[in-house]
């Protein structure tokens, strides 16, 4: 039993999984090259938002002839965008294991009423991904946020495929090994994985998708913050930096200042060899424990960025109060801040293990995690 208290603290106690730690370098001061009070539309506002675009696209391995573009509203934004935008042409497959996918799930079934198959599965497991009709358009999360599951590879997308894939990658991109011959439209926000602020959505278009976009109107009307087209063609100038509604030029200074980080430890390499060290501090951890354990069932399928936990004890009676209780403990001592299980998951902790956590903190947490487990257990 751990009864006295640990006597290391982590340097930062932030583990959330969304708005995500800032990167370890972050610093107010670097900010202070973004053009406040200046239009986006402005040369160095358009410019800033095309370097944010190319330094994504070089980051990410995204292919030249993709279009990324910045979007509002999140990675919500971004996903809603694509789905009024481009599903209605051919009937939907739609995957869930987690809340988010079931979000989709519902945005397609009752309020686009598009024919559809529905495929889900419990918290801690997947869908499988070979079951799936891909002449139909497929919407679903790569990494599930509030799952800890996450996609182990794209082999089972056909490259032949007629319909359109939809991924929502929000929790994934910058931290996982995205196969993009097998995506035709991505999505992300900057607050997470790279720890941006946040209400900024990346929208990134293969060809097909494009090819869509030109050649299918839906039959609903699109509010203009989600149109992508006018007059049958793309609108460029959205994937150009010219975006839709204002953005907040801090915020993008912020993201610039997060990738100049990113390529400072490698770039994609770099950033998921961060998250597999934290995502492997934990499972260390739950090895030499034998009161928690993951979440996710299968290793091969488990998140090394949204890491999520339960407890199995005998002497817990109730689990969603006690896992309160401790995520509550750890973050009265500033040791482990928010990381209580996301609302509609099983009880228990979801850790944030992306590349900006160190994993110096992630090793100084844990045996604050078993510190808090003991107290609780015999309070």
């Amino acid at each position: 039993m751990a009864t006295q208290l640990p006597a290391t603290r982590p340097a930062n106690p932030r583990f959330s999984s969304g708005p995500c730690a800032k990167p370890p370098v972050f610093d107010l001061q670097n900010l202070a090259d973004a053009p406040l009070g200046r239009s986006h539309r402005a040369a160095e506002g358009k410019s800033k938002l095309l370097e944010a675009i190319e330094t994504t696209r070089e980051i990410l391995g995204v292919p030249a002839d993709y279009k990324i573009g910045i979007v509002p509203a999140s990675d919500t934004g971004a996903f809603e965008m694509a789905m009024w935008s481009m599903l209605g042409e051919r009937p939907a497959e739609m995957v869930a294991w987690e809340s988010f996918g079931a979000g989709w799930v519902t945005d397609v079934v009752k309020q686009l009423k598009i024919e559809a198959t529905t495929h889900t599965a419990d918290y801690g497991e997947i869908v499988d991904m070979t079951t799936l009709n891909y002449d139909n358009d497929v919407c679903f999360t790569w990494n599930g946020t509030t799952s800890g599951v996450r996609m182990a590879n794209g082999d089972a997308i056909p490259a032949d495929r007629a319909g359109l894939t939809l991924c929502d990658a929000t929790s994934a991109a910058f931290a996982m090994d995205l196969p993009w011959d097998k995506l035709d439209v991505t999505t992300f926000s900057w607050q997470k994985v790279l720890g941006g602020e946040a209400a900024h959505g990346m929208l990134i278009l293969s060809p097909r998708a494009v090819e869509r976009l030109e050649n299918y109107t839906p039959a609903w009307p699109l509010p203009k913050i989600f149109r992508l087209t006018k007059g049958g063609k793309l609108i460029e100038g959205i994937f150009k930096g010219e975006t839709i509604n204002t953005p907040s030029m801090l915020c993008v200074e912020d993201y610039l200042q997060a990738l100049k980080w990113a390529k400072s430890v490698g770039g994609l390499k770099g950033l998921i060899s961060r998250a597999d060290a934290n995502a492997q501090a934990i499972a260390d951890f739950v090895e030499q424990h034998d009161w928690i354990e993951f979440l996710a069932a299968d290793p091969a399928t488990r998140s090394n960025t949204s890491v999520c936990l339960k407890f199995n004890d005998d002497r817990i009676t109730d689990g969603a109060a006690f896992a309160k209780a401790v995520a509550k403990r750890l973050a009265d001592e500033n040791v482990a801040l928010d990381i209580g299980a996301y609302r509609d998951a099983p009880p228990g902790l979801r850790i944030w293990c992306g590349g900006t956590v160190e994993t110096s903190d992630i090793a100084a947490m844990l045996p604050w995690l078993d510190w808090a487990f003991n107290a609780e257990i015999d309070a």
